[in-house]
């Protein structure tokens, strides 16, 4: 008879952050995974930095009320782990879903850089990983970070293989393809929100490359969901009036593996939208057209992603260490030169850098 599989249940979040209120938006995220959760779904997408919003406001740097908006958005910055990623797992577990949602990360180092994280949380209430978008676009590289290619994976999941990506990042052609070329199945494709962004074509084409199913979720951010001291913040340019907080509309959608749509579009409303999934319609999609498999020239081709976390900085206490070594040799815990070069292995000590004295 061959393999079978059991269908699952995807859902897209569509909804209105509480802007740039982390706490506030952190307890209405884990009041729609429950929801989710209620509504049979496997796994739960949330839109780009849904918490605590999409700085649009970026675009405007030279507006006096700029600095206080940017103060506002660090001081909401989600840290990895924190309280707030303590409450989204609690709810994933309490719901038993996934779930995938967009963080405006803060450093947990220096507190001064902000990253769009795209965060996942498994439905036993773990953090599973996160991916920091690689590259931010236009006004977005005046508030984001850059983030690397240690988080380019995917997360054997129940129900497949699970990634995904933030925005223009399906327009860099060469993330997705690194996650495609892992066997990527479920896709997590968060954006700011809106038919402006070219979500639906980048999506579909997406969905159609990967034969994955694609959860497309854009951020809402309707005129009312704006505070009201920040509503009317504007600059008019060439006779235009332009607001520092865009609106978004939303526009999320779930994609199956032939780039049709399953549920939605919605637009500029709240709700889940839920469709059902098989990865044995994965697999006969990807028979068509594997881009990881038949369907690539890898005599012609090469691709090499590095996948090393970048460094900062590196401190060394090399010395503290080499004591230890010595007191292990007089107590006769080390008693030959394997023993010794397995010990400086184990405290990750360099015999090359090893001051003279000590080697």
């Amino acid at each position: 008879m061959g393999d079978s599989f059991q269908d699952f249940t995807l859902a897209a979040v569509q909804a209105a952050p509480v802007y740039l209120d982390r706490d506030a938006s952190i307890e209405k995220a884990c009041g729609l995974i429950e929801q989710a959760g209620a509504r049979g779904a496997d796994l739960a997408v949330f839109g780009e930095t849904w918490v605590s919003g999409y700085a649009s406001f970026a675009a405007w740097a030279n507006h006096p009320a700029f600095g206080g908006l940017l103060r506002k958005f660090v001081l909401n910055g989600v840290e990895i782990p924190s309280p707030a990623t303590d409450a989204l797992c609690r709810a994933a577990r309490q719901a038993g879903c996934d779930v995938a949602i967009g963080v405006a990360e803060r450093d947990g180092t220096t507190g001064g850089s902000i990253y769009a994280t795209l965060l996942f949380i498994g439905r036993e209430g773990v953090i599973l990983g996160k991916h920091r978008k690689l590259k931010p676009t236009m006004y977005e590289r005046t508030v984001w970070g850059e983030g690397d290619g240690s988080s380019l994976r995917l997360y054997e999941r129940p129900y497949g293989k699970l990634g995904g990506l933030n925005c223009w990042e399906h327009q860099m052609v060469l993330p997705g393809y690194s996650l495609i070329s892992q066997g990527l199945q479920v896709h997590a494709g968060v954006w700011p929100g809106g038919t402006f962004t070219r979500q639906e074509v980048l999506s579909r084409a997406f969905a159609m490359q990967s034969a994955a199913y694609v959860v497309m979720v854009g951020g809402l951010l309707r005129e009312s969901d704006i505070p009201a001291d920040i509503r009317d913040l504007a600059m008019t340019i060439d006779g235009r009036v332009r607001h520092l907080v865009t609106p978004c509309d939303g526009d999320s959608a779930i994609i199956g593996p032939d780039g049709e749509f399953l549920a939605g579009p919605l637009l500029n409303e709240e709700g889940i939208l839920t469709a059902k999934g098989n990865t044995g319609t994965v697999m006969f999609q990807k028979m068509i057209a594997d881009h990881a498999g038949h369907y690539t020239r890898p005599d012609v081709f090469e691709f090499r992603v590095n996948r090393t976390s970048k460094r900062i900085a590196e401190f060394r206490e090399t010395a503290g260490d080499v004591r230890l070594v010595h007191k292990a040799i007089g107590e006769g815990a080390i008693s030959s030169r394997g023993d010794l070069l397995g010990a400086l292995d184990d405290l990750n000590i360099d015999l090359e850098r090893l001051p003279r004295e000590s080697a």
